[in-house]
């Protein structure tokens, strides 16, 4: 004989925080605790991923959302950046030979400002001397000696052919840029009428003189283009004798300064060379200068010739340590924008933007994984970074003739940083699965995990990190008690009575919520009594669909006894999850039996509502059946198993001993206590084994019973391994203690079996054998009947094949007799 389960006591069912754990009446009393609680693991990785500088060794940070793995990243990067050299700045600038290819320039940390301010000087400077210099009274005197020397030799050509122009009778008229002849008679150029009335010598005579006069001028004028092209050049000269005296001092400090860095030296001569050209240019001959305002003109010059800064850092700063929280492709590597002019879009090397990887370059970009993910263009652009250790500037669906706008192509960047990608366990799972580049790339996992242990030490480290919070949200104190609550919070979220979850952001959560509570009720502190009624009002703003479901159980809508007996019929234990919240529901669960050989059909399975692990869980009840009832003689029957009233998905084992009672209280007629609910997975040795939601699907079969009064008989069967997991609410506390509500905990199925019907399961003896009157006996006595039935019709079949034999070789021998007869 077995004793029957006892429940357990009301002390097994929450762990509280022991009086002695938390030495201090309030959080004011202990120190604030900066970081993470626990993850010792995950901190150990991320300090060798930091320390590991060797190609390929990027950090994945896995963990769920809430657990504080991002917050902590990123105070640990930075407090560790701080440590190291700040890396070296760059700067596009123009490349005045190829201004569609726009070249770097690389400075020492702090240099690139420096460099703009002192070329922004330099703008300075030539806003003041240009085009000052080009009217300086030396300057135009200088100019005017040579315009006059060109001027000296045209008219002293011109003069001589004038000269003997009115020495033959032809006058000579002559402007800025021709010059004309007329008849002349007297002293006086005739008029058309008047020319006209001369006789045909006389034309004759003019018209010979006139070849004579233009043959002359000719010649004289012979050397007129080497005159101006000598006059060109000794202007060109002057322009470019009075642009170098009046640069020299403006750039003769810059040339001292970077005489030692042969790129920026290289650009200051590039600098200047432009320089010369486009002062000349825009200055002194085009003369724009005075279609220019002071704006315009200022604008100019810094289009040409300031740095375009990709990015700066303090000297003594560090490493750059950034977080991409929008991680699209112009974010992380930058973009050429462009501008209207006059209806076309234009660009320049000022019009490019850098990007993340820009900010972060010689140091650590953190990316959301999911958030990188969505892209995958920019997922491989990322890598080809990372391989090829550049940054390269370009339209992302360039190669796909998506962008027909003419562009600029900057020069590549060196990269040298660390990539830390955060994101979910299923994230890094298939990354590792899908992408082999993956593994060679990002070599250091910082795991994170889903619950902390829970002793005296983590308990008051969880008390610290609240005063943390408390701090620095501006929260009310919390006592001793408030701290308590939110440990016992933190242990029913991890579903152990010695851990806490790791997810700390739920706990932060809740803790305001609590302030908030005690801002209604004009408190001072926060207590444990503030965090009840926080969760309580929690529960009440995402409980409507829980409360509905005990309604119509109530009125009978849903069918489920939480009282007497009855065959084939069980309380199963379900939770629900709608949104971020999660309840418990219990279910009913039937069965019929009848003799056959369909075996057992799983209703949910065939309706296709049932998904893999509930069919595998139905599917294990055959072999339990077969190996314990059925060693000498084929199990030999048609059950059908049903969750009643269900119309959704359902999924999970954790009914699987509840659908054997149900079969077995069907198969033997046996009635089940309908005032338990039992919960728990079964292997096919009739082992009880562990689920999930365990505390959730207990509180919802105690709503149904308080609904309708507590009788005191009644309770819930869960699996012993599951103990552990209880951390119920106090309402549930207070009823066990009072005796009104009962939780037991069993090991196997035989023992859920005897709470159930209150029958002996019964030990098999040495042969094999259980005690008559046992459930196990009655059991394989029904079975081996519905054996026996099988094997009647079976006979019966043969006795009628039989029959059917004979009848036929009679027709036979009578057809072979009268074939007899014929011959």
């Amino acid at each position: 004989m077995s004793s029957m389960v006892t429940s357990l006591p009301h002390q097994a069912l929450a762990a509280k925080v022991p009086n002695d754990h938390l030495a201090f009446k309030t959080l004011n009393d202990i120190e604030p605790l900066s970081g993470i609680l626990g993850q010792e693991r995950a901190v150990e990785a991320i300090q060798f991923g930091v320390a590991m500088q060797r190609p390929g060794y990027n950090i994945f940070a896995m963990g769920d959302s809430g657990t504080g793995r991002s917050s902590y990243v990123l105070n640990y990067l930075k407090s560790e950046a701080k440590r190291r050299p700040a890396p070296n700045e760059w700067a596009y600038i123009n490349n005045f030979t190829e201004s569609h290819r726009p070249k770097a320039l690389e400075f020492s940390p702090g240099q690139a400002s420096e460099f703009e301010k002192e070329i922004r000087s330099l703008i300075d400077g030539l806003m003041v001397t240009f085009p000052a210099a080009f009217e300086n009274p030396s300057y135009q005197q200088q100019k005017s000696i040579i315009d006059r020397a060109f001027n000296d030799q045209y008219e002293a050509a011109i003069n001589k052919v004038e000269r003997i122009s009115g020495k033959i009778g032809v006058a000579m008229f002559r402007d800025a840029s021709s010059v004309s002849f007329a008849p002349m008679k007297d002293g006086k150029a005739l008029e058309e009428n008047e020319f006209a009335a001369l006789t045909d010598d006389e034309r004759d005579a003019f018209q010979e003189g006139v070849s004579t006069l233009e043959g002359l001028l000719n010649e004289e004028l012979l050397g007129l283009p080497q005159w101006k092209r000598a006059t060109y050049e000794q202007i060109r000269q002057l322009n470019l004798d009075t642009v170098k005296e009046a640069l020299d001092p403006l750039m003769s400090g810059l040339f001292e300064k970077y005489e030692s860095n042969e790129d920026i030296t290289a650009h200051l001569h590039a600098l200047r060379e432009d320089l010369d050209k486009t002062i000349i240019d825009q200055m002194a001959d085009d003369k724009a200068s005075e279609n220019r305002d002071e704006i315009g003109r200022r604008q100019f010059y810094e289009e040409l010739y300031l740095p375009n800064i990709a990015m700066t850092h303090k000297p003594n700063g560090g490493q750059p340590v950034v977080y991409e929280p929008h991680p699209t492709y112009r974010n992380l590597f930058g973009q050429v924008e462009h501008s209207s002019d006059q209806g076309m879009l234009v660009t320049n090397y000022r019009l490019i933007r850098s990007g993340s990887l820009h900010a972060a370059n010689g140091g650590y970009l953190i990316l959301d994984a999911e958030k990188l993910l969505t892209d995958h263009y920019l997922w491989e652009a990322l890598k080809r970074a990372l391989k090829s250790k550049t940054i390269k500037i370009e339209h992302p669906y360039a190669d796909m003739g998506l962008m027909n706008t003419m562009t600029l192509s900057p020069q590549d960047l060196p990269l040298q940083v660390k990539v830390v990608l955060i994101g979910a366990r299923d994230i890094y799972y298939l990354l590792q699965d899908a992408d082999p580049d993956f593994q060679e790339m990002f070599r250091v996992l910082v795991d994170f995990d889903d619950t902390l242990k829970r002793s005296k030490e983590s308990e008051l480290s969880f008390a610290r990190l609240m005063k943390d919070r408390v701090d620095k949200e501006e929260y009310a104190n919390v006592t001793r008690d408030g701290v308590a609550a939110l440990i016992e919070y933190s242990s029913r979220l991890a579903e152990h009575q010695r851990e806490m979850a790791a997810k700390i952001g739920d706990v932060f959560e809740l803790l305001g919520e609590a302030d908030f509570v005690r801002q209604m009720a004009k408190d001072t502190e926060i207590t444990a009594e503030h965090i009840a009624r926080a969760l309580k009002a929690k529960k009440h703003r995402t409980g409507r669909v829980s409360e509905k479901i005990i309604e119509e159980i109530i009125e009978g809508t849903v069918l489920l006894e939480s009282d007497g007996y009855a065959v084939g019929k069980i309380n199963g234990l379900t939770v629900m999850q709608i949104g971020d919240s999660s309840f418990g529901a219990p279910a009913r669960i039937s069965t019929t039996v009848y003799p056959g050989g369909k075996g057992i059909i799983d209703i949910e399975r065939e309706s296709n509502l049932g998904q893999n692990i509930h069919s595998k869980g139905v599917l294990i009840l055959s072999g339990y059946l077969g190996n314990k009832y059925a060693q000498r003689f084929p199990l030999d029957i048609s059950a059908s198993i049903a969750m009643e009233q269900s119309y959704g998905y359902i999924d999970g084992d954790s009914a699987s001993t509840a659908e054997l009672c149900c079969l077995l209280s069907a198969l033997i007629q046996v009635p089940l206590r309908q005032d338990l609910a039992i919960t728990g997975s079964l292997n096919q040795y009739g082992e009880i084994q562990a689920i999930g939601g365990v505390n959730e699907k207990i509180e919802g079969f105690f709503n149904v019973c308080k609904a309708r009064e507590l009788t005191g008989a009644q309770g819930v069967i869960i699996p012993k391994s599951n103990a552990i997991n209880l951390m119920l609410s106090d309402e549930i506390v207070d009823a066990v203690k009072a005796g009104m509500f009962h939780i037991y905990a069993v090991s196997t199925a035989d023992e859920a079996l005897h709470l159930l019907t209150g029958i002996e399961p019964g030990v098999a003896n040495e042969e094999g054998e259980y005690p008559e009157g046992s459930v196990s006996a009655k059991v394989i006595e029904r079975l081996e009947e519905i054996s026996k039935l099988g094997e009647e019709e079976d006979d019966d079949e043969e006795e009628d094949g039989s029959e059917e034999e004979s009848t036929g070789d009679k027709k036979l021998n009578k057809t072979k007799d009268v074939e007899k007869e014929k011959k």
